[in-house]
């Protein structure tokens, strides 16, 4: 087959009106990508996200905001159902959304559980299963996971735990999308300089997760920026499409297996 290109291809972004989702919509549309639906979870992000759309309707793109909390499945159907309904198709499907809960294994309550595994499994999964059914032949599905899923560490059991659902749904989704040659991958990336990190950080575990990459030195903060992480998106959806049912670990050296 031959390269894929973004020229006049749709993509639907879980998570996409701020930071890394703001950043891969940016650099799609950049490329070529005509449409962008952008998926916010709350009233809180609604700012960010009109302004994510201002700034690609400016760049010449068209696109659709849709809200909805994607751990209820009827809104992920509504989500593609009204960007084909826009656009007419759907190319491209990336899921940058997540929650972090760092506590120890004696604190989680069954709220932190059920919270964590909403947003970071069921979600995820009920993301892929739609894009599934939706995407146009050549098609690529993207979900972002975390460098945790290799790491040895106290304290974020529930985390990179339900994270890890996703890399078995991404094996699953490359063999059974396969045939109509939509590739499937996951990206761990480690700690991203975003307010998404510090949130759940003392000032001595961010000095830790700043200089723990091999390439720590060389980032910003020590941390994985998000400039670091949109090419590889990009990548994986045009000239990568070879590349299939992997977590791909992104992150400095911070972990790896």
């Amino acid at each position: 087959m031959s390269a894929r290109t973004l020229k006049n291809k749709v993509a639907v972004i879980a998570g996409g009106g701020k930071n890394l989702g703001a950043l891969v919509a940016q650099q799609l549309v950049e490329g070529g990508v005509r449409g962008v639906a952008i998926h916010y979870n709350s009233d809180s992000s609604r700012a960010d996200a009109e302004k994510t759309a201002a700034a690609l309707e400016a760049k010449g793109a068209d696109t659709l905001l849709v809200q909805g909390d994607l751990a209820v499945v009827e809104n992920n159907v509504k989500l593609f159902d009204q960007a084909v309904k826009q656009f007419g198709q759907v190319d491209i499907a990336i899921n940058t959304a997540g929650v972090v809960i760092k506590k120890p294994i004696l604190e989680v309550t069954e709220a932190d559980y059920d919270k964590s595994f909403d947003a970071n499994a069921k979600a995820a999964f009920f993301f892929i299963q739609q894009a599934g059914r939706t995407l146009a032949e050549g098609g690529s599905i993207v979900t972002i996971v975390s460098s945790l899923l290799a790491a040895y560490t106290p304290f974020y059991a529930i985390y990179p735990g339900s994270k890890a659902a996703v890399e078995h749904y991404t094996r699953a989704a490359s063999k059974e999308f396969g045939e109509r040659g939509i590739s499937v991958n996951a990206i761990g990336p480690g700690p991203m300089d975003t307010p998404f990190f510090y949130g759940q950080e003392s000032k001595e575990a961010v000095a830790y997760h700043s200089s723990a990459a091999a390439l720590s030195k060389f980032s910003k903060k020590g941390l994985t920026d998000i400039e670091d992480i949109a090419p590889i998106v990009r990548f994986l959806v045009t000239e990568g499409w070879w590349i299939t049912g992997q977590t791909i670990f992104a992150n400095g050296g911070y972990t790896t297996r």
